[in-house]
């Protein structure tokens, strides 16, 4: 009698603590995936909120008008909008003071933009850490139940009186399937946590330039 090695029955004949791994390894796959998603549309929100506000900011003739509308809003949406925020209220702030120089004011400025840019990247980043521990440590897992099984597989050949490929064929097939679900937890989480920093990266330096830029702005404002 052929023994059953589809991968059902290699699932439901592993030991205890095998099952165990692969339950952890499977969790840990619906996990990455599901951050997957959501950081996947926060990105896409990111970029096409940012190039929507570089627009209205760069045909906007009245930056005071766009602040007082930007103010208006509860929770800007947008990024670069927090940025701007940040960056002309404290403009505003320190020019109505008396006696500061104009490099003090466009300093706080600058300085105001440089946090708010650290913020946007901090909320960028979030969760990102946990798809580079799936990628690094899910191989492992899924090895140590391999290990295990085979080894059980091999321990109930010293009790046999002629060892065959056949009598360990099933134990050694089902160990196996935890190294396949390690792999595929840890792959796909390598992948987008590579692609999400690229784009982190590059959507960072776009928030970075615009504070320069808009940094230049001021400059003329307050030399004018």
């Amino acid at each position: 009698m052929e023994a059953d090695l589809s991968i059902t029955s290699l699932i439901l004949g592993a030991s205890l603590l095998v099952k165990l791994v692969m339950l952890a390894l499977l969790s840990a796959s619906v996990a990455s995936w599901s951050l997957v998603i959501r950081k996947r549309r926060a990105l896409l929100d990111a970029m096409r909120t940012a190039k929507g506000f570089e627009d209205q900011f760069w045909s906007a003739e009245d930056l005071t008008a766009l602040f007082n509308r930007i103010s208006q809003q509860r929770h800007p949406s947008d990024g670069l909008q927090r940025i701007f925020e940040a960056g002309f209220k404290e403009f505003a702030r320190l020019r109505k003071k008396d006696g500061i120089a104009p490099e003090m004011i466009l300093e706080g400025s600058q300085r105001a933009m440089r946090i708010a840019v650290s913020r946007e990247l901090e909320d960028l980043e979030a969760n990102l850490p946990m798809l580079a521990t799936v990628g690094s440590v899910s191989p492992y897992i899924g090895l140590f139940g391999t290990v295990w099984g085979i080894m059980n597989s091999f321990r109930g050949l010293s009790s046999a009186h002629q060892a065959t490929l056949a009598m360990v064929a099933p134990g050694i097939s089902e160990a196996l399937v935890a190294t396949a679900m390690g792999l595929f937890a840890a792959i796909p989480a390598v992948i987008f946590f590579n692609r999400f920093s690229s784009e982190i990266d590059r959507l960072t330096t776009r928030y970075e330039i615009f504070a320069e830029e808009f940094a230049a702005i001021l400059q003329r404002q307050v030399h004018s």
